[in-house]
């Protein structure tokens, strides 16, 4: 992830990540991954109302796989509420892409990066083809 977001402060070793994935992302989040070769390349995190977390390695992105992923959360039909980073373009191109809209931006100082960040919206109404 450092690497996609590499504009972000580096806050956490890797083995506060892990525990962090552990004990908060993976109790809380109906979670997905994308597998090529039998290697996991990316996931996805979501709960009713909110996607948490998307992520596809560098190596991997552009085949398909966030798509495939991000219709996995949104196949119920309901809206969906999530997080991004305003530098982070391609998210958000790819976010917008898909039926979201913008409907906070933020300077970070809520967040615990301090990184100005956009809060996105998908209706229930547009139900994932």
């Amino acid at each position: 992830m450092r690497i996609s977001l590499s504009f972000l402060p580096e806050l956490h070793t890797a083995e506060e990540d892990l525990w962090f994935m552990q004990t908060k992302f993976l109790p809380s989040n109906e979670v997905w991954v994308a597998e090529v070769g039998g290697e996991v390349v990316g996931y996805i995190g979501f709960h009713e109302g909110w996607i948490d977390h998307l992520y596809i390695d560098p190596d991997h992105q552009g085949k398909g796989l966030g798509s495939a992923l991000l219709a996995q959360a949104l196949k119920d039909g309901g809206e969906r509420r999530l997080w991004t980073f305003q530098q982070n373009d391609r998210a958000r191109a790819f976010y917008e892409y898909f039926g979201f809209r913008s409907e906070v931006f933020t300077d970070g100082q809520g967040n615990e990066e301090k990184t100005p960040d956009v809060r996105y919206f998908r209706p229930a109404s547009e139900i994932w083809a």
